[in-house]
């Protein structure tokens, strides 16, 4: 009889991938993500019944359960392979120290510490509330200043990768 051999970490690339690199795949992942919100919305706003314009109780109920939807979706691709389609189109793998998947409880709490790279950005418009453009360039200046973070990292993690002992590599084809 076989014995059934133990599993081997995924291949991956010790070196981490550029800022660049990262950034990219972000864009994309928002770009699938928009597909992923649509659906979800639609689900939720056809089983409720709910028509625009939407009072504040249950937009922050539709708020909540995206947040929640697109949660489970990083954090089940996370926690299966490492890997999200814009990941793996660009060839970027989430692990833990020992070069494995995270499990499913600590990629959800990736997920819920990923957000600090909006957290800044997000309260300076709140408290400033200027013109929609302004805002918008508010919002992405405070999340590429965020994402320069990982310059002070010797090993060009984020800060969520580096409370939680995960880190972003570049995934090698087997």
């Amino acid at each position: 009889m076989n014995a059934s051999p133990v599993s081997a970490p995924p291949a991956v690339d010790a070196r981490a991938p550029s800022l660049w690199l990262r950034f990219a795949s972000m864009v994309y992942e928002v770009v699938l993500l928009f597909g992923v919100v649509f659906i979800a919305s639609y689900a939720l706003l056809s089983a409720a019944r709910w028509t625009y314009p939407l009072p504040d109780a249950k937009r922050w109920v539709l708020q909540a359960f995206l947040f929640v939807v697109i949660g489970a979706y990083f954090a089940w691709c996370w926690s299966r392979g490492g890997q999200t389609l814009a990941m793996k189109s660009w060839g970027l793998k989430v692990v833990d120290r020992d070069g494995r998947s995270l499990p499913l409880g600590r990629a959800a709490l990736r997920y819920v510490l990923s957000w600090h790279l909006f957290v800044p950005s997000v309260i300076v418009i709140a408290l400033f509330q200027t013109h929609a453009a302004i805002d918008l360039a508010i919002f992405f200046g405070g999340f590429c200043l965020m994402l320069f973070t990982a310059y002070l990292d010797p090993q060009r993690q984020l800060l969520h990768d580096r409370w939680l002992g995960s880190r972003v590599v570049r995934a090698t084809p087997r």
